[in-house]
């Protein structure tokens, strides 16, 4: 169900939201947080598609934030919906659309629609703010989610989240390389028990989880790592381990399946698939504390792959 409330009021929101979930038989009681969505600045849509299909994980109040071009005369003009049931997945949606002005100050809009005693989560799924903790909306998150691959400057903003970063901030390149670590952790648990001398990471060139992948190694094996910066590719396609016996390789040049060659084992091939965007989004959801490795890859290993 959709209900549209033109030129409204934060407070006519809240009073809508419970006759339609007195209506509807819903309970609130299972909402386990407020998923705030600052869509600013690029389309709103695909954005509340992922917060449904991660809210059939993660039940929660969505939130999103959207600018719109104000008639002159109303520029203090709040217009919004409310999604529940079947246009909402496990959560209940309100999009609420205001001028440029009124959204410098969205935690006044935000702050009424929060679920009480309730984790806030901000997500940013456009561009990214200077700073997510000195964000309005971002100062009242435990958990503030940027995605830099949907920036104008995917590699650009993964130096403003070094500067501006602090616990409890995360971004979905980051998430994106869940299964890219875990299989390069496998191999190298595997004997024999080599040091890496060496790494090299290829993919595309404006892709920010090249960067991280290559950042994360060499902070965890204080080796040097090469960036292989490639065009006409999709993510990452290859990452070469060099240890005395021989590489570990994993290459991955259509997006799909990975291939793991080690020395003196037969030739695996894994189901490696770009992870879609609602993924990510689900496995950020299911962690409010802060992400260490992710800081410390920021900080120290950025820097060392010359993307600092």
């Amino acid at each position: 169900m959709i209900v549209d409330l033109p030129r409204t009021t934060t407070n006519a929101v809240t009073k809508a939201l419970v006759t339609l979930r007195e209506e509807g038989g819903a309970v609130a009681l299972g909402r386990v947080l407020t998923l705030v969505i600052d869509a600013q600045g690029g389309a709103v849509e695909p954005a509340i598609d992922a917060a449904n299909e991660a809210s059939r994980e993660h039940p929660c109040r969505v939130i999103v934030l959207a600018e719109s071009e104000p008639a002159p005369g109303e520029d203090g003009r709040l217009d919004a919906q409310v999604r529940v049931g079947g246009d909402a997945g496990a959560s209940e949606v309100v999009v609420l659309r205001a001028s440029h002005a009124m959204l410098e100050n969205a935690d006044t809009l935000v702050m009424p629609l929060l679920l009480p005693d309730a984790p806030i989560v901000v997500w940013w799924p456009n561009e990214i703010p200077e700073s997510p903790e000195e964000h309005p909306i971002g100062r009242m998150a435990q958990r503030r989610i940027t995605d830099s691959l949907s920036c104008a400057d995917p590699v650009g903003s993964l130096r403003r989240l070094r500067a501006g970063h602090s616990a409890g901030d995360t971004d979905i390149a980051w998430t994106r390389l869940t299964v890219w670590r875990g299989l390069l952790a496998a191999a190298l648990d595997q004997p024999p028990h080599e040091a890496v001398t060496r790494a090299e990471v290829s993919g595309h060139e404006r892709h920010p989880s090249v960067y991280l992948l290559g950042a994360w190694l060499a902070h965890a094996l204080e080796c040097p790592v090469e960036i292989v910066r490639q065009q006409d590719v999709r993510g990452i396609t290859r990452v070469v381990l060099e240890r005395p016996s021989g590489p570990v390789v994993i290459d991955r040049p259509d997006g799909r399946e990975g291939v793991l060659n080690q020395p003196g084992q037969p030739e695996r091939r894994i189901a490696m698939p770009i992870r879609e965007l609602t993924e990510c989004l689900a496995e950020e959801l299911r962690r409010l504390d802060p992400d260490d490795v992710y800081s410390e890859v920021l900080e120290l290993g950025l820097p060392r792959v010359g993307a600092a």
